[in-house]
């Protein structure tokens, strides 16, 4: 099993509160799962003290004290006086060291229950390294896989409303995956906080059950998928979907209204394809966005580059999967998509009763991609 009993505490959510000792800089940049940032110091009172320790260490740890004591009690009454003395907290800073023994002393002077992981967010960081590597491998998946705009991830959206495990990679990536994908105005996790949320997620899954998950290259956006999970995903069943071009121009104007807005704007984000495209097909598509026809640069674009860069990755990528299902979808509206989730769903499972006969359980006629 993979849990936080292997770094000495409970399970996270049996806490009635965690505590991120460290500065705000570092919370930031990674932290557990449910923590609260209640730092001893501030990143401007870390730096200083940081400074004045190369050459006085006394007079640093002074400083030091001082701020700490000041910003903990600060928090005493509007946070700490909320909770009841059978309450049972998990403090922890980088190391495991003075940030936390600092709140933990306090705390438990109070009378409240407190847990210090030991080695602090430094551990807690080997332990979710390791356990990417060993949870992936044990869940089957299915993977979606399709040409761009076909409505994968809404299709993953529906499979959840149906009560089916999913792994929305790109939700948890804050990213579309593709030279496309930057949502405007929301910045990616960091590498180490995307981490922590994958393998959060990961161990809500029961075993038993397979993982919907969407067929994603190594890296979504500036983030690095786990080489354990990328394998897995490679291995696994894979659902070839489709969709008719008009609905997927329409998902398009749904999914990136910036785009339909500013069709110059993701033209210019194009143009680091021109080696792969060619500069005629990029000059027409510079033409249809200053002439304002979005379909039809939609269209174009997918046509003229994702389609073909689609059928390539997967013949790359999924060439060790044994089992390719087509689900051609006639609709990527809500309903459509319901009906269509409940379909797969059904057929799926029905797939894991007469996998042993190779019955095909193909919604539609034709081969898949590889």
């Amino acid at each position: 099993m993979v849990s936080p009993e292997q770094i000495g505490v409970r399970e996270f959510e049996d806490y009635s509160l965690v505590i991120d000792a460290r500065s705000p800089h570092e919370y930031a940049e990674d932290h557990l799962p449910g923590a609260v940032n209640l730092p001893v110091v501030n990143d401007a009172q870390y730096a200083e003290v940081g400074t004045r320790h190369k050459s006085d260490k006394h007079g640093a740890y002074l400083i030091g004290v001082e701020y700490s004591l000041r910003n903990i009690a600060d928090q005493i009454k509007p946070l700490i006086s909320k909770y009841g003395k059978t309450d049972r907290f998990l403090v922890y800073c980088f190391r495991g060291g003075k940030r936390s023994r600092l709140w933990a002393d306090n705390l438990r002077t109070i009378g409240f229950q407190v847990d210090v992981l030991a080695g602090g967010w430094k551990r807690y960081r080997q332990w979710a390294r390791e356990s990417l590597e060993a949870l992936p491998p044990r869940f089957k998946y299915r993977v979606l896989a399709g040409p761009t705009g076909c409505g994968k991830t809404r299709l993953l959206s529906a499979l959840a409303a149906q009560g089916e495990q999913v792994l929305d990679l790109e939700a948890l990536a804050a990213h579309r995956g593709s030279l496309l994908g930057d949502l405007p105005g929301v910045p990616q996790p960091t590498q180490k906080s995307f981490d922590s949320l994958l393998l959060h997620e990961l161990r809500r899954f029961d075993a038993s059950r397979p993982v919907w998950i969407e067929a994603e290259s190594k890296k979504i956006g500036n983030l690095q998928l786990p080489e354990s999970l990328f394998d897995c995903m490679h291995r696994s069943e894979v659902i070839h979907l489709d969709a008719p071009m008009t609905e997927r121009v329409q998902l398009w104007r749904e999914d990136y209204p910036h785009f339909a807005a500013d069709p110059v704007g993701m033209v210019r984000k194009l143009v680091p394809l021109k080696p792969l495209v060619g500069g005629q097909l990029l000059s027409a598509w510079q033409n249809l966005a200053e002439q304002g026809a979005t379909d039809a640069l939609f269209e174009s674009v997918m046509e003229g580059h994702y389609d073909p860069c689609y059928l390539r990755s997967t013949r790359s990528n999924y060439r060790r999967t044994e089992v390719h299902r087509r689900f051609p979808l006639q609709g990527l509206g809500p309903q459509a998509l319901a009906d269509a989730a409940r379909e797969l769903a059904t057929l799926a499972h029905i797939g894991d009763r007469i996998r042993e006969s190779d019955a095909p359980i193909d919604r539609g006629t034709g081969d898949a991609p590889p």
